[in-house]
Order: C-alpha cells, then structure tokens, then sequence
C-alpha cells in the first residue's frame, strides 16, 4: 500500500517487506538497475539477526517499469558452502555495460564468523536471464585491503577501451588500532580483473572519513567528481561540524584532489546518492535531520553553471528511510529505491521504490 507522503517522488511502490518470522531482522541498501526497456532489477541484503552490517543479497524483478514487483531471487546466500568457508554478504551494486544484456551485481563478502564485515573482500554474479538466475564468479582483486561497496560503476574511455571505476573504502579501526578509513577507487578494463585506480586523500585540515562515495562527471572536459558521505576519522559515527558533504575531482581517476567541504550538501553521517543526468545537471539525494535520525529524504538539484538549487522534499513519511540508489531513464527521469519503515521508531522493514522527475 503507498503510504501518506509528502515529496516530490511519485508512483511510490513497496518492492519487498521483511520476512516475518526468520533468520532476518531488516532487509537494506537497495540497489536498482535496469535490463531491457521497462525491465527493472532490484537487489538489496537482508540482514542477519546478531550480525552487526551482513546477511544475504537478494533480487527483486518489475516487467512493468516498477509498478509491481516480484518475490525476491537469492544471490548471494550465507548458507552456500565454499570448500570449508562460510560467508555472508553486504552492499550490492548492479551494472548493466551499455549494449550487454548481462547484469553484474558485485557486493562484499565477510567470513560468516565475524559480527560485521570489517574484513570484506570483493566479490560477484551474474545473471544473463534479467534476474531470475545468477552465477557466481571468482574475481582477480589485484588490491589486499578489506574494502566496502556502496556506490555505482562509473565507466570512462572511448567506447572500444572503456574503463571501469568502481568507488570504495575501507573501515579497520573498529577492532585494530593500526587500522584506518580511507577512500579508494578500483578500475577494471573487463569487470572481472580489479586494480586500485588511486586513493582520496584526506583533507588539507586533517583526516576526515570520507565514505560510500558516488563518481559522476565533472565540469571540466574529461573531468570526474566523487561526493562522499563523512563522519569524523577518529569515531566514524560522529557528523562533522557544519555537517556536510565533501568532494574530490579528477582529471583520470586515478590521481584525486584532496577532500573538500561541500557547503550545501547536508550530511549526517549516511549515505547519499550523488549522479549528472544526461542534461547535465547535478542531483544530491540525502538524509535530512540530524545524525542517525534517517526520517525525511532531501534533494538538491544543480542545473549546469549554476549553484546547488534550494533544498527540497524528497519523501516523508514520518518513517524511517536511509541509503536512497537513482537511476536515470529517460533525460532528467529518475527511478529511485531506499530502504524504509512503516514506523516512526523502527528501520529497514521495507524496500520502496519511486520515480523523481527533474525536468
């Protein structure tokens, strides 16, 4: 049922609720791709009870441009055995190469042992029926770090030689005191063989965590820019104060300017969708409020040579929301996902999905 909402989203459907009762205790981080024309792909985890960010990775189908939506599809499930390993999974991200009927949907995976997924490593599937199956591959991850997923694919290069930039970062502080948080991004010429491209370095000021960052083309000719969530480096979980985004560019996507504070884009520590329509203009989609509330989404929209737009109502519902992933159609034509509530108190019961023109 579409709940009382305000906002700009519309046609706002529930993909998928939390099986009630079962080994689950919230499904999250939804991720939308899309197939053939009208053909849209949903994954997103369903969290482990006791676990502290891992559990299963599963997909939901629309054959009718998200109107409804079927039963999800396990891709990734904690009880498939690899030799004598047990894992479980986080932070799917789907990619369609352009002309490919094949959709990948890479994630990370974490020994089923451990209570999060600090020490997660790459992985991924594939599926050449539009969902319905997938099929595990064992990827070539030239980089020994631990690392998480969040944010989209971005491809650069001529068509012939593309170059695959995949957003990353790392959180090893938690239980190591050598550790760090650090922002990275790893390339591919094939989406099966993985190289670190290059590293964000931390602000000019000091170190930040910048975090869960979306590529997107810059201003400039041949100009890439990655906006990222942030926290403060010493307790990644505390805003930053004024509590905003921060951003780096790139002229190849391998060497990145330092950390800079994005003064319009508010951020409270969660993620947020950062992309460029093919029109060109900017779209931010965030978590309004203050840290760790995640109720109402905000968005912004910058229009090309101009200044970030007045901030406006994403969707609110005096429920939770939280880790909105957009995907443009037509020009300036936006499907949206997030996970969502039917509380004002309790998180992640529900996937969502919307439509955002910003014509």
């Amino acid at each position: 049922m579409t709940p009382d909402y305000v906002g700009d989203v519309r046609d706002v459907r529930t993909i998928s609720a939390l099986p009630r009762p079962g080994p689950y205790d919230k499904i999250w981080i939804p991720f939308i791709e899309r197939w053939r024309e009208g053909r849209l792909l949903v994954a997103f985890g369903r969290h482990l009870d006791g676990k502290v960010d891992m559990g299963d990775i599963v997909c939901s189908r629309s054959a009718d441009d998200g109107d409804t939506w079927t039963e999800p599809t396990m891709i990734f499930d904690h009880r498939d055995a690899h030799g004598p390993l047990r894992f479980a999974y986080a932070n799917p991200v789907l990619y369609r190469p352009p002309g490919h009927d094949v959709v990948w949907c890479f994630a990370m995976r974490c020994s089923l042992h451990f209570p999060d997924s600090e020490d997660s490593r790459l992985c991924a599937a594939y599926s050449a029926d539009g969902g319905w199956s997938w099929q595990q591959v064992e990827l070539a991850v030239h980089h020994a770090s631990p690392l998480i997923t969040c944010a989209g694919i971005h491809r650069v290069g001529p068509p012939d030689a593309p170059r695959y930039l995949m957003p990353v970062h790392r959180n090893t502080m938690r239980r190591d005191p050598m550790g760090d948080r650090q922002h990275f991004v790893l390339e591919s010429t094939n989406l099966l063989e993985w190289k670190l491209a290059g590293y964000i370095p931390h602000p000019e000021t000091g170190p930040m965590f910048m975090h869960e960052g979306g590529i997107a083309d810059g201003d400039g000719d041949g100009e890439l820019k990655i906006v990222m969530r942030t926290a403060t480096y010493e307790s990644g979980g505390r805003p930053i104060d004024p509590p905003v985004a921060y951003s780096s560019v790139s002229a190849d996507g391998r060497v990145w300017s330092p950390g800079e504070p994005e003064p319009l884009l508010h951020n409270t520590v969660s993620k947020a969708y950062y992309g460029r329509s093919a029109s060109g203009a900017d779209l931010y989609v965030y978590s309004d409020g203050p840290a760790w509330e995640r109720k109402p989404l905000g968005y912004r929209v910058r229009r090309r040579g101009q200044e970030w737009g007045d901030a406006r109502v994403f969707f609110d519902a005096n429920c939770k929301n939280s880790y909105p992933t957009l995907l443009e159609g037509d020009p300036d034509e936006f499907y949206a996902v997030w996970d969502s509530s039917d509380s004002p108190t309790e998180s992640r019961n529900l996937i969502r999905f919307g439509k955002l023109s910003i014509a």
